[in-house]
Order: structure tokens, then sequence, then C-alpha cells
């Protein structure tokens, strides 16, 4: 399966964000053993090393985020992605973007902890936890 991973769930990996992590690093575990593609929308990754660097500073985000580009693919954004999301049902553009990134580079559903944020993205929509079991059954 092919997974466009959100914002939060990366940064609930890196900066070990209780009680999310453990269930993030389990859907990263998956990628690492090849059992499913991540992707990242291109806008999560800039989005991730400003919040990371003011957390762990700029040395460690640099390599968090290399570490990031190593094990998933990237959605690019450019202008067919941000016409789809301009035009969305989303409450939230940041959010419609990914969605649009994420069906424009044929994810087979997105792994958010705001799935109701997503619920216009036609695409399914699971947590963490939820995709791992998706996963392993």
């Amino acid at each position: 399966m092919k997974f466009l991973i959100d914002t939060n769930v990366v940064l609930d990996l890196m900066l070990d964000r209780a009680p999310f992590a453990d269930d993030a690093a389990q859907l990263f575990d998956q990628a690492e053993r090849g059992n499913i593609s991540a992707v990242l929308c291109g806008t999560t990754v800039t989005t991730i090393f400003y919040i990371a660097a003011k957390t762990i500073g700029a040395r460690k985000a640099k390599q968090a985020v290399g570490g990031l580009l190593s094990l998933c693919e990237v959605a690019p954004v450019g202008r067919a992605v941000l016409e789809a999301a301009i035009v969305s049902d989303f409450q939230d553009f940041e959010d419609a973007v990914s969605a649009a990134a994420g069906r424009i580079a044929n994810v087979d559903a997105i792994v958010t902890r705001n799935a109701k944020d997503f619920r216009n993205a036609g695409l399914p929509v699971y947590n963490a936890a939820q995709a791992v079991k998706l996963l392993l059954s």
C-alpha cells in the first residue's frame, strides 16, 4: 500500500510526542521493511524542518529530514495540486494541499491524527494505529 503520511504523524515520531509516537514508529517501521510506500507532501517536508529546527535544532532537524527523504517518496506540490486544493471543500488549506498531492501521487490512503479534517479527501483516512493494523491483518 501507498500511504500519504500527514505532518502530525511525522512530528509525532520525530519529536517523540506521547502517546502517539509509538504508533508512528510502527508505521515508519513498516516503511523501512518495505511493506508500505510512505509518501510525504512536499509542503510537509518544509513544515517538519521548520518545527523540528525550533525544537531540536537545525543540525538535528537536517539529519532527521534527510533520513525521511531517504525513506519516503515526496508528492510534489505544483499548480495542479494548488488549484485542486483551492477549489476543494476543505476548511484548512494545508490539509487540502496534502490531500490533493496525495490523490495526484496515487496514494491508497492518508494517515493522520486528524481524520475529520480529511473527510473530503476522496481517499480512505486512517490514524497510524489503524494503518498498521490494516497492514498486519
